[in-house]
């Protein structure tokens, strides 16, 4: 198939570009980039006025398959991607089973093709059940294609068998993907402060993040290890991010959108889709993690996407699940909430969702450079829309969004010079 896009301002970091100009397309691959591209192609996109980007990857999805596909499965989850702009995912292990052996994996992996949407890239797990005791077999999901391995949800808590999972980590140029939790730090059900106070709520200090933080920095820093710190929340941890790196040790970072949009005031309500683990913070904290994007302290935007089943949400707020679907509305939550305001540029909005975390998986992608895949997302900076969860492609409707209005929003996806969305229709729905 060939596939010509004129017209749009063409944004890849990558490649340092950021100009009006035309891609042209053949057999999956980017063939020619420039301005005033004459080609006879199957398929016309006039990007005029959207900016295209390589395709938007996303390093921290849940997709519940296997065990939890009343919530999601791995086609409405690459469903859900597609729509908000994504070209690959990264799912995490805390499925049931645990992605924590190579049959796991290979499984993930043939559904995703099945589904036949967007990249889906499985992390394998730390401990065998993420049980914390024993490693799982890391070489043997390295080989049936893992990109990293994480604990999601929990630490580690054993430093020193953390410290071998991040050696053997090394071996086969895996990432590790950190949850930051301090279980005894972390007994309660939202942030630790004047808000909890009135509130009359258990508490989640903030030092429990921190903490492992500073721990996991040094014990990645000594195995040498690729180390990547998940959704931080604290301008503490902000701060050890930045002094890491300031020593030139090898770590990176990621936040959420809701993360760097909300406060702990949205919980005053008890709407329980503002609970997330880790919590939403202060002002303080909104502002350190939006300073940190901006100074390029914290290099990833991901968003944590976890869906759950209305039952899980519809509760009290302290037996309520953690976590929000975030896939699709993570683009206009960035430009509504960080391009608009100063904190990035349009191409530093294509570095933190797409440039960077394809550095951080050692991924073939996230770039426009000629004779790549054709891995590109086409996005409306300026169109506004309200927010409603009940159109999300996603299983899940839980998102604390519901109502906001937005700007920004992804028109088109192409996957392997597929298009797999336009204008909000997936694949088999587009005329």
């Amino acid at each position: 198939m060939e596939l010509l896009i004129k017209n749009g301002r063409i944004l890849d970091p990558s490649t340092n570009l950021d100009f009006i100009g035309d891609i042209y397309i053949k057999n999956g691959i980017i063939e020619e980039i420039g301005q005033d591209l004459q080609y006879s192609a199957e398929k016309l996109i006039d990007a005029k006025g959207l900016w295209v980007t390589p395709g938007l990857i996303d390093v921290h999805v849940h997709l519940r398959e296997p065990g939890q596909e009343y919530k999601e499965d791995i086609e409405s989850g690459s469903r859900s991607a597609a729509k908000g702009g994504f070209t690959t995912i990264c799912c995490m292990p805390n499925t049931k089973p645990v992605v924590d052996n190579e049959v796991v994996v290979e499984y993930i992996n043939m559904k995703a093709k099945k589904a036949g949407l967007v990249n889906v890239l499985p992390i394998g797990a730390i401990t065998k059940g993420q049980e914390g005791e024993i490693l799982a077999n890391i070489g043997k999901m390295a080989e049936a294609g893992i990109c990293a391995i994480s604990e999601d949800g929990k630490s580690v808590l054993d430093a020193n068998l953390l410290r071998k999972a991040m050696q053997y980590a090394s071996m086969f140029d895996l990432p590790i993907l950190s949850h930051c939790e301090e279980p005894s730090l972390a007994t309660g059900f939202m942030n630790a402060g004047e808000m909890s106070a009135l509130l009359g709520m258990k508490e989640i200090y903030p030092e429990s993040e921190e903490i492992i933080v500073a721990r996991d920095i040094i014990l990645a820093n000594n195995a040498k290890a690729k180390l990547h710190l998940c959704h931080l929340s604290t301008k503490g941890s902000i701060q050890l991010l930045k002094e890491a790196k300031l020593r030139g040790e090898i770590v990176t970072a990621e936040v959420t959108p809701h993360h760097f949009t909300l406060t702990e005031e949205a919980v005053e309500g008890y709407d329980t889709n503002t609970k997330v683990n880790p919590p939403l913070r202060t002002r303080i904290d909104v502002e350190a993690i939006k300073c940190g994007l901006r100074d390029g302290i914290v290099d990833i935007i991901a968003t944590d996407h976890a869906p759950h089943h209305i039952d899980e949400k519809n509760c009290e707020y302290e037996v309520a699940a953690n976590g929000i679907v975030g896939l699709e509305t993570s683009v206009s939550l960035t430009i509504t909430e960080l391009v608009n305001k100063g904190y990035l540029t349009p191409i530093g909005l294509v570095e933190k969702m797409s440039t960077n975390p394809a550095r951080m998986l050692g991924i073939d992608k996230g770039t426009l450079e000629i004779g790549k895949i054709a891995d590109i997302t086409i996005i409306n900076p300026s169109i506004e829309y309200v927010v409603n969860g009940q159109e999300f492609e996603s299983k899940s409707k839980n998102t604390p969004f519901n109502g906001m209005k937005l700007q920004g929003k992804a028109m088109y996806t192409i996957v392997g010079g597929q298009v797999i969305m336009e204008d909000g229709k997936i694949r088999g729905e587009i005329q």
